[in-house]
């Protein structure tokens, strides 16, 4: 794998700044398609400042590269228009671009088991979307990944509910019922390396991963993992009114909401499942964590890397 050049989204993300310094341990010669100049690159990262929405400066980008793993999205937003441009079109212009090159670098769309229930909320509607936009370029070489809830060092989204489950509380947001998938970043990182490896086997492949626990997670299940004794559920009635607030309060001070009424939607879902759908079968991957050890290896704040 030495040398090989790759393109890569959202390297300054959370996954991104896991997979980064990854990439240059397997001798990887990387460029970092980014919006700004943000990125303290590494002498074999080459920072390319190029928008998603510019399929001329993306070809450019992606000239003589022979893949591209695109890890940037949108999370926060009110309405769809606010999840397109990342979710969606950057997939659009990314597939034309390398479609303009004389040999098309292989893709790999790291989606999100929420693509799977497209009719929650505009975020689950956008992933789907992107997805949907690569299955239009049969002729390119791509593949899909939804992994589902992704923690790990650097996580922020997790940080707070993680936290209080080391002190022994575990807030339920709204559905005590549900079964749920997790993976550690670290196989993640682990995962995408195994497609770098030889993208070609997945061909076109559409793959949900998790950590490998059968049927998933019960809220017992997470709050021992995280050792909490304490389950508190917090009724859905009341987080649907949170999210009306958010939302008004968004539009009011101009900011990206996180907690919606889509997003509430997704926290009632009974079941969240990923499994590998034959990933690890294709490519030997293996995830080395389940959400016990995971959680350890996060508060310890270990640098294990990758398989």
């Amino acid at each position: 794998m030495t040398g090989r050049p790759v393109a890569v989204t959202g390297l300054t993300g959370f996954i991104g700044r896991r997979l980064a310094p990854q990439l240059v341990r397997a001798g990887f010669r990387v460029r970092a398609i980014l919006r700004r100049p943000a990125f303290a690159a590494d002498s074999a990262i080459e920072p390319r400042i190029v928008p998603l929405n510019d399929p001329d400066g993306l070809a450019k980008v992606l000239c003589g590269v022979e893949a591209v793993v695109h890890l940037a999205g949108a999370v926060r937003g009110r309405t769809a228009a606010d999840f397109a441009p990342a979710n969606v079109e950057a997939v659009a212009n990314l597939c034309a671009a390398a479609g303009r090159q004389t040999l098309p670098p292989a893709l790999l769309l790291v989606s999100s088991l929420a693509a799977s229930r497209p009719q929650l909320s505009p975020y689950a509607a956008s992933k789907r979307a992107g997805e949907q936009a690569l299955l239009a370029h049969p002729h390119l070489d791509w593949t899909i990944l939804r992994p589902p809830v992704v923690y790990g060092p650097g996580d922020k989204a997790l940080t707070s509910l993680f936290k209080l489950m080391r002190r022994g509380l575990t807030l339920v947001p709204g559905n005590a019922r549900q079964r749920l998938s997790f993976l550690h970043v670290d196989d993640l990182v682990a995962a995408i390396l195994c497609w770098l490896d030889n993208p070609g086997r997945c061909r076109q492949g559409q793959f949900s991963i998790d950590d490998g626990t059968p049927d998933g997670y019960d809220w017992p299940a997470i709050a021992a993992a995280g050792g909490a004794e304490k389950l508190r559920v917090l009724p859905l009635g009341v987080l649907r009114l949170a999210s009306q607030l958010n939302l008004g309060l968004s539009r009011l001070f101009g900011y990206a909401p996180m907690l919606t009424p889509g997003k509430v939607r997704e926290l009632a879902e009974d079941r969240w499942l990923g499994g590998d759908g034959g990933y690890g079968a294709v490519t030997g991957w293996r995830p080395r964590h389940d959400l016990a050890s995971g959680l350890a290896q996060t508060f310890a704040g270990r640098e294990d890397g990758c398989h």
